[in-house]
C-alpha cells in the first residue's frame, strides 16, 4: 500500500526540482554575454531532454539495481523492476530523473560561449548515462560507499561535485574565451550581460532548493518526518543566507565595494555546501557550513581564474564543486550524533573524505577520457570566427535572442525566421552634413539616409545657420540632461544607447574582483539639430547637467548642417525643424 501524502510530496519535490533547471539557465545565461543567450538556453533544455531519456533507458537501472560487488547497479532497461518503496517507482523514477539532470545541466555555464552544441550533447549523454549513475549507486544505490556510512543527504558530492568536477575539467580542456587573458597571461574581466537575470536565477534556484533538500525525505509521514523535513528546510535557508551575507562582506573587505556577482554566487555555495548535512547538522552547524562555503567561493572562483588560468564565466566549479566538496566533508565535523565536533571522533570525518576522493577520481578520469575523444574526433570548440560573432548566429542562425531589444550596428539588418528586418527611418533626412566619427550600436534599428527627391522642394533663403550639437555622456545624467535642455526651450532630440570611451578609458569599474577593460562602456548620444538658439547657450546648459568633475562626464561636438528636409512636406532649412501646428491639425 503506497502512502498518500509520501507521494505527494515527493511530486512537489520533483516539480521545484525540475524548475531548478529555469534557475540555471537564467544564471548562465545573465552571467555570459547577450551574442551567446539562445546557445546556452538551448543547452539547457536539451541536457534535461537527453538525460530524461537516458536515465529512463538505463542510468536508472545502474544507480539502483541490485549492487554488483558494491560499484554498480545490475542494469535495467526502461526500468522494468520493482523498486519497493512508500511511493510508486514510477514516481520515484521522476524524482531521480531531475536530479540527475540537474548534474549535467551545472557543466554548460563553465563551457560556456565556445562548445559545440554538438559536443555539448555527447558528454551530456556520457554524465547521465555512466558518470553520474555509477557514482550514485555508490552513494544512494548501495555502493561501497554507502555500507561504510557515507553522508550525503540529498546530494553536495553526488548531484554537485560530479557537475563541478565536470565543469571544471571541460573548461580547462576546451580553453578559455579569446579576450579573457592577455600574452602575459593576466586576467581580463567578461561581464555578464544581465545581472538581473542571475538574480532572477538565484531566486528560483534558492526556492527550488526547498524541494531538492526537503523532498529527498521520501516521506511526510509521522512527526518524525515531518520535524526532520522542518529542520532539513531551516538548515537549507540558514545556510544560503548566510553564506550570502558572509560573500558580500568579504567582496566588500577586498574590493572595496560588495561583487554583486560573486555575492550571488555565495547564495548558490551555501546551498551547495547544506545539501550533504542538511538532515543531520544543527542549525548551528548550517551557519557555520554557509559561512565556510562563501569563503571557499569566492576565494576558490579567483584562484581558478587567477592562477589555475582557466575561464569559468559563471564559477560552476568554485560554486559546486569546491562547496559541494567542503560541505561534505564538513558533515564529518558537524554532524549531531558522529560528527567530530559533537564527540563522534575521527571516523565518519575520514569517510567523507574518501567519498569525496573517490569520486572526483572516478569523474576526473571518466570524464578526461570523455572530453577528449570528443575533442579529437567532432571537436569540443567553434571557430574563433564563430565565437567572436556569437553562438546564437554560429550555431542556430539567430541573430539575437533579444530581438527589437538588442544592440546592432548602424544598417545592420538581422534575420529572425528566414525574415529579414529593414531599418526605419528617424523622420528626418539629413541632405549632408560634416562627417560624424562615431560608429556605435543604437537600441532602434535606425539609419540616416539621403533623399535625392527632396532636393526638387523649394529651399526658403534664411540667414540663420544649421548647427548640430552631439552629446555623449553617462545614461544616468539622461533625464537631468533632457530636462535642463527643454528648459532653454530644445525639444526635439534623437537619443540613442551606444558603447564607447573616449582617451582617458572611462571609469574604472571591477567584475568579481576583475578590472573591467574599458573598451566599450555604455554610453547615450543625444543629437540635436538647432537654428535659432545659440549653441553655446545649448554647450553649457549641457554641461552644467551633465558636470560631476570625474573622468567620463562625455564629450559635446558641434558640426555646420548644409540643409534638413522634413520628410513629410519637403520644407527645408530652419523651417523643417519647427512645430507647425496648423498642418498637424
Amino acid at each position: 500500500m503506497f502512502s498518500s501524502v509520501d507521494t505527494l510530496w515527493v511530486i512537489v519535490g520533483t516539480v521545484l526540482v525540475f524548475f531548478m533547471q529555469a534557475g540555471f539557465a537564467m544564471v548562465e545565461t545573465g552571467f555570459t554575454r547577450a551574442k551567446n543567450a539562445g546557445n546556452i538556453i538551448m543547452k539547457n533544455l536539451m541536457d534535461f531532454v537527453l538525460g530524461s531519456l537516458m536515465y529512463w533507458i538505463i542510468g536508472f537501472g545502474i544507480m539502483f539495481g541490485p549492487s554488483i560487488a558494491g560499484l554498480i547497479g545490475t542494469p535495467d532497461l526502461f526500468v522494468q523492476g520493482n523498486y519497493d518503496t512508500t511511493i510508486p517507482g514510477y514516481v520515484f523514477l521522476m524524482f531521480q530523473t531531475v536530479f540527475a539532470a540537474t548534474a549535467a545541466t551545472i557543466v554548460s555555464g563553465a563551457m560556456a560561449e565556445r562548445t559545440k552544441i554538438s559536443a555539448y550533447l555527447v558528454y551530456t549523454l556520457i554524465i547521465s548515462t555512466i558518470v553520474y549513475p555509477i557514482s550514485g549507486h555508490w552513494i544512494w544505490g548501495g555502493g561501497w560507499l554507502a555500507q561504510l556510512g557515507f553522508v550525503d543527504f540529498a546530494g553536495s558530492t553526488a548531484v554537485h561535485m560530479v557537475g563541478g568536477v565536470t565543469a571544471l575539467i571541460g573548461a580547462k580542456i576546451v580553453g578559455a574565451r579569446i579576450g579573457k587573458y592577455d600574452k602575459e597571461g593576466k586576467v581580463k574581466a567578461i561581464p555578464g550581460h544581465s545581472l538581473t537575470l542571475g538574480a532572477l536565477g538565484i531566486f528560483i534556484l534558492w526556492f527550488a532548493w526547498f524541494g531538492f533538500n526537503g523532498a529527498s525525505t521520501v516521506s511526510a509521514t509521522g512527526d518524525e518526518s515531518l520535524t526532520l523535513i522542518g529542520k532539513i528546510l531551516l538548515n537549507t535557508n540558514l545556510s544560503a543566507a548566510t553564506a550570502t551575507l558572509a560573500a558580500m562582506i568579504i567582496t566588500w573587505t577586498k574590493y572595496g565595494k560588495p561583487d554583486i556577482s560573486m555575492t550571488l554566487n555565495g547564495s548558490l555555495a551555501g546551498l551547495v555546501g547544506i545539501t550533504a548535512g542538511c538532515a543531520i547538522v544543527s542549525p548551528f552547524g548550517a551557519v557555520a557550513i554557509g559561512a565556510l562555503s562563501a569563503i571557499a567561493v569566492v576565494y576558490g572562483i579567483e584562484f581558478v581564474e587567477k592562477k589555475a588560468k582557466i575561464d569559468d564565466p559563471v564559477g560552476a566549479f568554485g560554486v559546486h564543486g569546491i562547496s559541494g566538496a567542503l560541505g561534505t566533508i564538513l558533515v564529518g565535523l558537524f554532524a549531531t550524533d558522529e560528527g567530530l565536533f559533537y564527540g563522534g571522533g575521527f571516523n565518519l570525518l575520514g569517510i567523507q573524505i574518501l567519498g569525496v576522493v573517490s569520486v572526483i577520481i572516478w569523474v576526473s578520469v571518466t570524464m578526461i577520457i570523455t572530453f577528449k575523444l570528443v575533442d579529437r574526433t567532432i571537436g569540443l570548440r567553434v571557430a574563433p570566427e564563430e565565437e567572436i560573432v556569437g553562438m546564437d548566429i554560429s550555431e542556430h542562425g539567430l541573430e539575437s535572442s533579444y530581438g527589437d531589444f538588442v544592440t546592432v550596428p548602424f544598417g545592420q539588418k538581422p534575420v529572425f525566421q528566414g525574415v529579414k528586418f529593414e531599418n526605419e527611418g528617424t523622420g528626418l533626412a539629413f541632405a549632408s552634413m560634416d562627417p560624424i566619427p562615431i560608429s556605435n550600436p543604437t537600441v532602434e534599428f535606425q539609419q540616416r539616409s539621403v533623399h535625392a527627391s527632396a532636393s526638387d522642394a523649394p529651399k526658403e533663403e534664411e540667414d540663420t545657420t544649421l548647427m548640430k550639437v552631439d552629446i555623449i555622456t553617462n545614461e544616468t545624467k539622461f533625464e537631468d540632461l533632457k530636462k535642463a535642455l527643454n528648459t532653454i526651450g530644445i525639444t526635439g532630440m534623437t537619443v540613442t544607447k551606444v558603447q564607447g570611451y573616449g582617451m582617458q578609458k572611462g571609469q574604472t569599474a571591477y567584475y568579481r574582483g576583475v578590472e573591467i577593460e574599458a573598451n566599450l562602456l555604455p554610453k547615450i548620444r543625444l543629437e540635436i539639430v538647432v537654428s535659432k538658439i545659440p549653441v553655446p547657450l545649448i554647450i553649457e546648459t549641457a554641461r552644467q547637467a551633465l558636470y560631476t568633475g570625474t573622468v567620463g562626464d562625455g564629450k559635446i561636438f558641434v558640426y555646420n548642417v548644409e540643409n534638413v528636409v522634413r520628410v513629410s512636406s519637403g520644407v527645408q532649412g530652419f523651417k523643417a525643424l519647427e512645430y507647425d501646428e496648423e498642418k498637424i491639425k
